[in-house]
């Protein structure tokens, strides 16, 4: 590999196919670790010499150390070929280290196998997790595929926005760009993801990858109000659907300073939440289901964001939450590339603490067959209740009020707070669930009460 293309790559930083390290690690098992995680996803490079906040330090180089980086690669089964390379790069040494896209998944390290997951490496163990990602010898995700009727010089002039989000140095260009990324395959085809991500008219081909924005009149999906479709590139249908958001949600303004200084934007979702749903819509829905697409769907009380693929056997449901598997690692090694993603892991964390801090209820996730969070708008309790006056019991009503004021409220301390038995108080709940008010998240330790906002008339008269 020529010098100027490692500057290229240390220019783009550590990413899905690159992964540096300061030094020559003092257990050669960290390197094989990365190649065999490497080859077991699109291919990529180790780069040994450069530091993570991409800093050339160069390393002492000698034979016997380059042997024991080979003996540690050939403990990868089956044998995976690489390209182990010595460069000079500004004065100083590097190792190179080109790992191909394996031809014969799963590759096995002392029994486990290693997988690159957008920006990091990730152990597999588990049989779920091994089951979901090689089905078959040779697996290859969807975004990995060839786009073979489409040219590479088609998505050329769209690489603009990628470059300014990611921070491109302008002295790559666009060749080297796409080479850098593994845009492409080994056959010289565009990736089915850098066709999705760049592409202006990817629905063309695709006519499935687009977010569809309905909105609904009340809490049922009885009356549609507004109906949008947007396509594009993926960053587009971002933006698009976004912006669609910000025009059907209600938005305050905080204007610093007493009137004098810059004006913030407060959305009664947190803008943040909202972004890091959509994103990981794209970036993680199954595009090889062709008959549905990304939906979001706002109502009165809650926007609904779904997309097809539930969530992927590799991931336990112990681990939803804290560990993240992309069907399409490319895709989403762009997003993060993009700073539009944090760590693996993090979102669901993330999204949960902001609804928090903005006294909302919790994100609503379903994980069987389609992907979907729930997330709740804010309510001002004390006049949506006055609906129900006529409607509920006083009971009901206290029950209501005393969740309102403390969801995680328990059975025991609602007796207190109400003044009836504790039966009296099953038989009032197991009402408000059956007319849709009320549900129960977790268990009786560490769960919440949730409350859903409907409109009087659809309930009936409580004794």
């Amino acid at each position: 590999m020529a010098a100027k293309s490692i500057t290229d790559i240390i220019l783009l930083g550590e990413g899905y196919q690159a992964e540096f390290k300061r030094s020559i690690p003092s257990k050669t098992r960290e390197i094989s670790e990365e190649v065999c995680a490497f080859a077991n996803a699109a291919g990529g490079v180790v780069l040994i010499g450069v530091s993570d906040d991409n800093e050339i330090t160069g390393v002492i180089i000698d034979n016997r150390t380059l042997s024991r980086i080979q003996d540690a690669i050939n403990e990868i089964k089956p044998r995976i070929q690489c390209e182990i390379e010595t460069i000079d790069v500004n004065d100083k040494k590097i190792i190179s280290i080109t790992v191909p896209a394996g031809s014969s998944k799963p590759y096995f390290l002392s029994g486990s196998v290693f997988m690159r997951m957008g920006p990091n490496t990730q152990k597999l163990t588990t049989p779920e997790e091994l089951h979901d990602l090689f089905q078959k010898t040779g697996k290859i995700y969807f975004d990995e595929t060839p786009a073979d009727q489409v040219s590479i010089e088609s998505i050329s002039d769209n690489l603009k926005f990628f470059r300014t989000l990611a921070g491109v140095s302008p002295t790559i260009d666009n060749e080297h760009l796409i080479e850098n990324l593994k845009l492409t395959t080994h056959e010289g085809y565009l990736k089915t993801g850098a066709f999705l991500f760049f592409s202006p008219t990817p629905q063309n081909l695709l006519e499935h990858a687009v977010i569809r924005c309905v909105q609904f009149d009340g809490h049922t999906k009885r009356t549609i109000i507004d109906d949008k479709k947007f396509g594009g590139n993926l960053y587009e249908q971002f933006l698009n659907t976004l912006q669609w958001l910000k025009t059907h949600l209600n938005i305050r303004y905080d204007i610093e300073g007493q009137g004098s200084g810059p004006r913030n934007e407060l959305w009664e979702i947190p803008e943040t939440v909202l972004k890091e749903a959509i994103v990981n819509a794209l970036a993680h829905r199954d595009y090889y289901e062709k008959g549905s697409v990304i939906t979001v769907e706002l109502f009165d009380d809650r926007l609904e964001i779904s997309n097809p693929g539930g969530l992927v056997s590799a991931i336990p449901a112990r681990l939803f939450g804290k560990r993240s598997h992309s069907r399409n690692p490319l895709i989403f090694g762009l997003f993060a590339r993009m700073r539009m993603v944090e760590q693996i892991g993090s979102g669901i964390p993330r999204m949960q603490a902001l609804m928090e801090d903005a006294g909302l209820p919790q994100p609503v996730f379903n994980t069987e067959k389609t992907f979907s969070v729930q997330l709740y708008r804010p309510v001002i309790f004390e006049e949506w209740v006055k609906g129900w006056v006529e409607k509920l019991s006083k009971n009901r009503l206290n029950i209501l009020h005393c969740i309102h004021e403390n969801p995680k409220i328990s059975k025991r301390e609602m007796e207190s707070e109400v003044g009836i038995s504790g039966s009296a108080i099953d038989n009032n709940i197991a009402f408000l669930k059956e007319i849709g008010l009320l549900s129960r998240q977790g268990g009786a330790k560490g769960g919440h009460w949730i409350i859903h906002y409907l409109k009087p008339e659809v309930g009936r008269k409580g004794g």
